[in-house]
This record gives structure tokens, sequence and C-alpha cells, in this order.
């Protein structure tokens, strides 16, 4: 079964017509994601610029790190499951939308930026700790955290519009990049 099937099973489910088609549930839903997105980006922009060496130069980054990362935590677990729910209310748009494979690409970068930054350039966090501003391994780190979660924040703010969806006439490249063949079966 190809993904855009799935999604076009999901999207018969009795939850997610329900969550779709629910006057209060989705856009609770919806709030929900947008405040963990706040409290996670917000706290994830404060670690960042103290890594680039803008902001709290005087306080240890290990220090910051424990007390701004249980939030963090918190915050991208509810954010990840009101985001899936949002998929779940409406999977074969959000599959086709150029918007949305965009965020799970930037998602998965900055996967893989968190996961290069704390399982190499964090153990080493005891050598530079004080440091008013990070290394360059460091800094580079933060700033593509930045830059991701803008962008993540940006394009998933994109995929409410409806410029780019399968039902319409599309250039060639926004047809490959939504997938709008299999769309069309």
């Amino acid at each position: 079964m190809s993904v855009s099937r799935f999604c076009e099973w999901l999207a018969q489910t009795p939850g997610s017509i329900a969550l779709h088609e629910s006057l209060y549930m989705y856009p609770l839903v919806e709030s929900v994601h947008v405040l963990t997105l706040c409290l996670f980006v917000g706290l994830a922009a404060v670690l960042d610029l103290r890594l680039l060496g803008v902001t709290l130069r005087r306080v240890p980054v290990s220090e910051l790190a424990a007390r701004l990362l249980p939030y963090m935590a918190a915050g991208f677990v509810v954010m990840i499951a009101t985001g899936s729910l949002l998929f779940y209310a409406i999977p074969v748009r959000s599959f086709h939308n150029v918007f949305f494979r965009a965020k799970m690409i930037m998602l998965v970068l900055a996967g893989l930026n968190a996961w290069v930054f704390h399982g190499r350039v964090y153990r080493r966090v005891f050598d530079w700790d004080l440091a008013p501003i990070a290394p360059s391994a460091a800094r580079i780190g933060g700033t593509l955290s930045l830059v991701l979660w803008a962008a993540i924040i940006v394009s998933g703010r994109m995929i409410a519009y409806n410029w780019f969806d399968c039902d319409k006439p599309q250039p060639a490249i926004v047809v490959w990049a939504a997938g709008c063949e299999a769309y069309s079966r």
C-alpha cells in the first residue's frame, strides 16, 4: 500500500472524519499545537542565542540547558502529538501539500541537528561551558536550529493555503513535489 493510499484510508476512518468536522476539537488541537510550538521554539531560541553568545553570556550553557530542556521536551512531545492529530484530521490534503512536505524534511533536519549537537558537541560542554561564546561547532548548531525552526514555522503556516493543491492545474515541478500523480489515481 502506498503512502497516498494509506492517507486515503486514514481520511475515511471515523476518528479522522470526526476531528476534521468538529466545530471545537480541531481548532482546540490546532491552538494547543501552536502554543506548544511557541513554548518549544521560544526556549530553543534562548538556548541557541546563548550558544551564539548573543544573550545570557554569564550563564553556563550546562545550567541553562538543564533548566530549559525539561520544558522543551514537554513542549516537543505535546507539539508532535497535536501535529499528528492535525495530520490525522486531513491526511490526504496534508500529504500532498508542498509546504507540509517541506516542513517534514526540515523537521528531520532539525532532529539531525539536535542529535549531532547533543551526541557530539554538547558532550564536551564542560570544556567551554563558561565561555561567553561557544565553540564554532556549537554556534553552527545553534544557527542551524534557529534557521530550521524559523523555516518550519513559516512552512507550517503556509500549509493552510491551497495554492498548490493537487485538484488545481499546477506546474510540473509542483505536481512532482506534491506527489499529485498518486493523488489523481
